[in-house]
């Protein structure tokens, strides 16, 4: 198997022994090793080229070379189309308009990858090519298309039509060649992201990115401020988190395969209920495999000092600010939406940017439909995200009519939670089958044997249950708030006259 695999990876075959010892492709083990090289790295980097040590440049410089250079041993010469995708994207940005640039570089960075994703799944024979190059290249592609909405809203926009976040994130100045390619390209976040906002990214750098945050939590943590913060409890827990990930993923996935769920035998002879159970199993045990390359990514990014948080009540230092899903929040959600909230979450950040906060008409489907296309040309992506969509809105069709009825006692949230837990389990597995499976037809052949159940239900829940518009939710929030600060302010002048009338009064008797 692993000599099989040797003759398609597109990467280096120097680890090629270690491959066959193992019997793991030589992608991943390329993968992997090279990973671990660039946790080690971070550590140099953050001790030996720290900016009280040296300058801004320098470190631009060895972080974009040490990215290339993991790029070209995990993909070979494939790894150019990062360099041209990236280098398209930054003429762009130099020589179109402000007013439309950002339009312009998401069409060609998402267009490019998109060719790639095509030319490699249907051009050539996808068995071919076990290293797939376009994953690292979708991060790459997050990056730029922030970087130009982050320059428009910048340079093109004035204040007063920024969101407070659009303007923490607004880029005030052209970055330099370099600067550019060490944001998109650098060895911390090459093969597997995450990926960050430029600004976070160049007080990186810079180091200015502890003070900015250490201020802003002066007075809560006072006492605790630590200008440069260690790293190295998080990263050893993190490090712990994907040995223990790694391990249950191995040991547990080939025990229940996705694939039998839609074999012909295991349909007809299971009862739903355990089916219900296995799907619910087998996606369990498919997970570990997401928290150990994220995690593994994070825990290479604080290494060198990146993604501090600012410090908890208790004074310990926070490093989750790129962190890409939080595990427990995603075991235990209780809503769909909890859910994709804590999973890949610097992807849900980047699809809220530059999609959902900007589209006018629909933005729920329209960044459903971005985040399909930013996956792949595989047909199970859309069956996924179009899925998405109907679970969507109705999770929120159920929160805004049922749960106000369950908020009266302890309990009664309680049972709530139970339940919806139970829910969004069996609704995040029903949905992200045709996501693990790719093809139409093995897809629907698993929606059948469910009878598309889940669809039927969220279409009756959709229209039993109103839900009134974003436009009018956010007025009525609006209105609601304006009404409490009337209703303070009421009350302000209803305490200064009674206070008038007792100073009257007091005066009146003393005279």
């Amino acid at each position: 198997m692993a000599t099989e695999t040797a003759s398609t990876c597109t990467g280096s075959t120097l680890l090629q022994p270690i491959s066959d010892i193992i019997n793991l492709p030589l992608d991943q083990v390329n993968f992997v090793v090279c990973q671990l090289f660039a946790l080690l790295t971070a550590v140099w980097f953050r001790l030996y080229l720290h900016p009280s040590k040296t300058s801004t440049f320098v470190r631009h410089v060895v972080a974009t070379l040490l990215g290339f250079y993991l790029a070209l041993f995990c993909f070979g010469w494939y790894a150019l189309h990062f360099l041209v995708q990236s280098g398209l994207s930054y003429s762009i940005m130099i020589f179109a308009g402000l007013e439309h640039m950002h339009k312009y570089c998401f069409v060609v960075a998402l267009g490019y990858l998109s060719f790639c994703q095509i030319t490699r799944v249907y051009v050539f024979d996808y068995s071919m090519y076990s290293a797939d190059f376009t994953g690292p290249m979708m991060v790459i592609t997050q990056k730029i298309t922030s970087l130009a909405f982050e320059i428009h809203d910048g340079l093109a926009k004035k204040e007063e039509q920024l969101s407070s976040s659009q303007r923490y994130l607004a880029v005030r100045r052209m970055p330099s060649l370099l600067e550019y390619l060490s944001y998109s390209c650098n060895f911390m976040g090459i093969l597997a992201g995450p990926t960050c906002s430029y600004n976070d990214y160049m007080a990186f750098m810079e180091g200015t990115g502890y003070h900015s945050i250490t201020e802003a939590n002066g007075k809560e943590n006072g006492k605790y401020k630590i200008n440069h913060p260690s790293p190295k409890s998080d990263v050893i827990s993190k490090l712990c988190t994907c040995v223990i990930s790694l391990g249950v993923y191995l040991s547990i996935y080939k025990m229940v395969p996705v694939e039998r769920s839609i074999d012909d035998s295991f349909i007809s002879s299971t009862p739903f209920y355990q089916q219900v159970i296995y799907l619910y199993l087998s996606m369990l045990s498919l997970r570990p495999k997401y928290f150990f390359v994220w995690t593994l990514a994070d825990a290479i990014n604080n290494a060198a000092g990146f993604g501090f948080n600012g410090y908890t009540r208790q004074g310990v230092p926070r490093w989750d600010r790129i962190s890409n899903l939080r595990i427990m929040d995603i075991e235990f959600a209780t809503s769909f939406k909890t859910f994709l909230d804590n999973w890949n979450i610097q992807t849900a950040l980047w699809l809220k940017r530059v999609c959902y906060e900007r589209c006018p008409i629909n933005p729920t489907a329209a960044t459903f439909l971005l985040s399909a296309i930013w996956h792949g040309v595989y047909p199970g992506y859309y069956l996924t995200f179009l899925t998405g969509i109907a679970m969507t809105m109705a999770a929120r069709a159920i929160r805004h009519n049922v749960r106000p009825h369950f908020q009266g006692s302890l309990t009664h949230q309680r049972i709530y939670d139970v339940i919806t837990w139970a829910g969004t389990q069996v609704a995040i597995c029903y949905t992200v089958v045709p996501f693990v499976l790719l093809a139409v037809e093995t897809s629907l052949k698993f929606y059948k044997s469910w009878y598309f159940c889940i669809h039927l239900l969220c279409l009756l829940l959709v229209l039993v249950l109103p839900v009134k518009p974003r436009h009018l939710r956010a007025k009525e929030q609006q209105a609601n708030s304006l009404e409490g600060d009337s209703q303070q302010a009421d009350s302000g002048k209803h305490n200064h006259h009674s206070a008038t009338d007792k100073n009257c009064n007091q005066k009146h008797k003393s005279t």
